[in-house]
């Protein structure tokens, strides 16, 4: 495949498939050569704007000679789509979340075993350039973190609630940062809408690190918030970072007093002496986080790609995608046991 371009699919082509098969078009070493949609009018319009065949089910695709294939379909779905192109060794990019459910997504994770093929999970948050600035700093050793993604109802994506639609965005983040799964889950939710959660927030507690001490994450997310926010705040003992995700700028803050200085402020304080006149900003070095540009989808495309040319595992393989729901099936189980009704 190194030779020629990889010929490439999407299939659904809703709002988010659109953005799919705009970038795979762009790429160069990519060759868009279809759409599939059950929807005669979506593949009509996709077919029309790329240039594109476009096509009503995948056993057709098959047909093509498909290389890589993005899946834009509602999650429900993923599974059936998945399996017969893993099957025929076709590589799969599965937008988030995997599955809507653990047993869904152990039978993908089978599935992409069996073959061998490459499967990446669309966990695009890993590639936006603030997560990217944020795991670049040396010093980040987590002992809270604060993660928060409302935004108002849109109506899309509600064949799930909020934990697997939004959440699971902070929760793939959280498990790639810590590098395990919580040990400890809290958590309630609200249904408005409908049957599924609209609004979740859960408290996880993460196993010890080398130095012994664990890491606590409160998460929320909302789909009845006024405006759109995106934000995380990462507190450790020698620095807090907080970032923005819709403003694409953070804030990095860390110690620059030495040990003498901080030993005479808690000498003084634990006096009981008023401080009120001390300058805190003295003691501290503020600085901007350095993000650097860059499309998160047309980064995580170009990482699939290069996984599907090389043979090897992209960075969001099928077993971060499967360690992503089971963290949001065990957040919603315990929102269950904790009084929400939600399905």
């Amino acid at each position: 495949m190194s030779d020629r371009a990889l010929r490439c699919a999407v299939v659904g082509v809703g709002r988010m498939g659109a953005h799919h098969a705009r970038v795979y078009s762009e790429i160069e070493g990519a060759e868009l050569v279809a759409v599939v949609d059950p929807d005669p009018a979506r593949r009509t319009f996709a077919s029309e704007k790329w240039g594109v065949e476009p096509l009503p089910t995948i056993e057709i695709l098959l047909e093509k000679g498909i290389d890589a294939v993005s899946i834009a379909a509602p999650t429900v779905h993923h599974r059936a789509l998945a399996e017969p192109l893993l099957e025929a060794n076709v590589a799969c990019l599965i937008e988030k979340p995997l599955a809507a459910d653990e047993a869904e997504a152990e039978a993908i994770a089978r599935a992409a075993e069996r073959s061998q093929a490459v499967l990446q999970v669309g966990h695009i948050v890993r590639y936006d350039p603030v997560t990217r600035a944020v795991c670049q700093l040396s010093d980040l050793n987590p002992r809270f973190i604060a993660m928060e993604r409302v935004s108002p109802m849109t109506f899309r994506s509600v064949d799930v609630g909020v934990v697997l639609d939004m959440m699971i965005h902070d929760i793939d983040v959280l498990l790639m940062l810590l590098g395990a799964e919580p040990q400890e889950v809290q958590a309630n939710a609200v249904s408005v809408f409908g049957e599924a959660e609209d609004v979740c927030n859960a408290r996880l507690t993460f196993p010890p690190g080398p130095d012994g001490i664990s890491c606590v994450a409160n998460v929320t997310a909302s789909r009845l918030a006024l405006k759109t926010e995106r934000k995380m705040r990462i507190i450790s003992e020698a620095s807090y970072v907080s970032a923005d995700f819709v403003k694409g700028s953070g804030t990095v803050v860390r110690k620059t007093a030495n040990a003498e200085q901080l030993a005479s402020v808690r000498r003084r304080l634990k006096a009981g002496e008023d401080l009120s006149q001390l300058d805190y900003l003295g003691l501290v070095q503020v600085e901007p986080l350095a993000v650097e540009d860059g499309e998160p989808l047309r980064l995580q495309i170009e990482d699939f790609l290069a996984a599907v040319r090389g043979g090897h595992r992209p960075a969001v393989d099928v077993h971060a995608g499967f360690a992503a729901v089971r963290t949001a099936s065990r957040i919603m189980a315990t929102a269950r046991e904790a009084g929400a009704k939600m399905i």
